[in-house]
């Protein structure tokens, strides 16, 4: 995956456009993902082996993520007789606003906290809202970086590992 951005070079009087490539592990096993979540309940991603997984990292202050919720609400149950797993991870966020806005949502999927944020740097995150779809083999299929638009962008992203 390609990142723009921007970088100065050392002489220049102005930052000169630059291409970060971030590797995120499409086409690569998805990396381990285990802890407990803001309902105390175990959750490791090898116990979903099997079952398509949607891993997204989000924060209860980011806007986008807030957004992006009600899809991923609706998709879950649109797509729970194919087995599809949601599972959410905190990036850089308290777990009590988290819970306040899970609660209000109605979502009941788990979502687990990430203290030291080593599940985020496992899987590259660079900021929330950052989502990876994950086949049943356990193999990412698409990382997106940013906000799901809408249901059929999501729908699209969704394509790669239900079936």
């Amino acid at each position: 995956m390609l990142l723009a951005g921007c970088s100065a070079l050392p002489g220049a009087g102005s930052p000169a456009p630059s291409v970060i490539v971030v590797d995120f592990g499409v086409g690569k096993p998805a990396p381990p993902l285990e802890g407990t979540s803001l309902d105390g309940r175990p959750f490791t991603l090898a116990a979903e082996r099997g079952h398509p997984v949607v891993v997204n990292f989000w924060a209860s202050w980011c806007i986008p993520c807030r957004e992006e919720f009600p899809l991923f609400k609706a998709a879950l149950q649109q797509d729970a007789g194919q087995g599809l797993i949601m599972v959410g991870v905190l990036f850089n966020d308290d777990p009590a606003p988290a819970r306040t806005f899970i609660a209000a949502e109605g979502a009941d999927w788990p979502t687990l906290t990430d203290p030291s944020g080593a599940t985020a740097k496992a899987y590259r995150v660079v900021a929330p809202p950052q989502t990876f779809f994950i086949d049943r083999e356990g193999v990412v299929r698409q990382v997106q970086v940013g906000q799901v638009a809408d249901a059929a962008e999501l729908g699209h992203l969704l394509s790669t590992i239900l079936g």
